[in-house]
């Protein structure tokens, strides 16, 4: 019987922050767009304008996939 008088507040306490934690992503549009960011994997990237001096148009002969994506240096 004691511990419903610490699990009781304590399940009452985590729901109430659950329930804090709902009305603010919603506030904050956190659920705004739900089906932009599944189908975004879908998109292609911009193509990037080689830099001067690489060689342009080259691909590697193995048919792999060539990353649009600059590495920072």
């Amino acid at each position: 019987m004691e511990t419903i008088f610490v699990l009781l507040p304590l399940a009452l306490l985590i729901a109430t922050i659950a329930v804090g934690f709902f009305i603010w992503a919603a506030s904050s549009g956190q659920f705004d767009d739900l089906e932009t960011p599944a189908v975004r994997i879908l998109f292609d990237d911009e193509e990037v304008a080689p830099r001067p001096g690489d060689p342009a148009g080259i691909r590697p002969a193995t048919g792999a996939a060539v990353s649009t994506r600059r590495v920072p240096r």
